[in-house]
């Protein structure tokens, strides 16, 4: 992506804040055209600002807009529903940054856009299978806005919905595709060729069926448990996160480290460590093939949606 950005910034008049580096890192799962669009999309912003040079915040903006959708500050949202939005995403941002595996956090905002009401915007590592570890603490932090909500008013709302879509999907796929069941055992439902589709039978009994709906069940109660632990024991570092957000509207990693302190697990030093050790050699001499899994990896956003949007369909994630 880096090499990419190259060849499409050379056209452009650039500020000297742009770090090319720094765009090759918050475009996970960009293909080439979308790089191209986010450049053209970062030199219409600045042009509307009327600037001479397009700096690192247009290019920001231009990755919230492509992503994220317009911006909707004209919408009417009480002081109240604010709140709940600005500790909902207070606390997807606080449990990421508090857990190992999950995806850390590059800025946090409560302005609309689109369908949203708030989003927390991460990004994710870029691996090629994942560990039962990791997609525990992935289910951490969604539902990290649930939690938050629980732990400051003592009630939950709708805004959760898009979170518990994703983490009962999530829960699905571990106990019945991937095997991460201890209960369940080393099986794996999954059909890869697609013949199942057509069948009207379950390929396992209703006894497993049972079994499948209480380990789902566990699983997802015992991640929310986690989540409400360690929020509440972070609960004054939350309460300041959120009255930054209210204050601010916008937030950055930046200012999590000031209130939480440096992430306990950098990614950008274990890459540096892995690239000082030699790489291991195949039989022949030759690097060892590792066969790559379709996962891919993009950047990953945490919305709050209002119960009055809902309509015909459902909030985006």
């Amino acid at each position: 992506r880096i090499e990419i950005f190259k060849v499409h910034l050379k056209p452009l008049k650039l500020g000297g804040d742009v770090d090319v580096d720094f765009l090759g890192k918050q475009t996970p799962g960009f293909s080439g055209a979308d790089i191209a669009n986010l450049c053209n999309e970062a030199a219409l912003i600045a042009a509307r600002k009327e600037k001479k040079k397009i700096e690192k915040q247009d290019f920001l903006d231009a990755v919230d807009r492509i992503i994220g959708g317009l911006e909707k500050k004209n919408k009417i949202i009480t002081k109240g529903e604010k709140k709940v939005i600005a500790y909902h995403e207070a606390g997807h941002a606080a449990v990421s940054w508090l857990t190992e595996h999950a995806s850390p956090l590059i800025k946090v905002t409560i302005v609309p856009r689109g369908r949203s009401l708030g989003a927390a915007w991460y990004l994710p590592e870029e691996r090629q299978i994942t560990t039962k570890e990791q997609m525990l603490d992935e289910m951490c932090a969604a539902l990290g806005g649930r939690a938050a909500e629980q732990i400051i008013f003592g009630k939950v709302s709708t805004g959760a919905l898009s979170d518990l879509e994703k983490v009962t999907k999530q829960a699905y796929a571990m106990v019945t595709v991937y095997g991460l069941s201890e209960k369940i055992g080393n099986i794996s439902f999954y059909d890869s060729s697609g013949q199942n589709e057509y069948s009207f039978s379950k390929p396992y009994s209703e006894k497993t069926a049972e079994l499948i709906d209480k380990e789902v069940s566990e699983m997802v109660e015992a991640a929310y448990k986690r989540t409400i632990k360690i929020l509440t024991d972070n609960k004054d570092k939350l309460e300041k996160l959120a009255e930054n957000l209210l204050e601010k509207e916008v937030i950055f990693k930046e200012n999590l480290e000031v209130i939480f302190g440096k992430r306990q697990w950098n990614r950008d030093e274990d890459l540096v460590e892995e690239k000082k050790t030699e790489t291991p050699m195949g039989v022949n001499g030759d690097a060892p093939e590792i066969e790559a899994t379709t996962e891919t990896s993009s950047v990953e956003t945490t919305e709050s949606t209002s119960e009055s949007e809902k309509g015909d369909t459902l909030p985006q994630s």
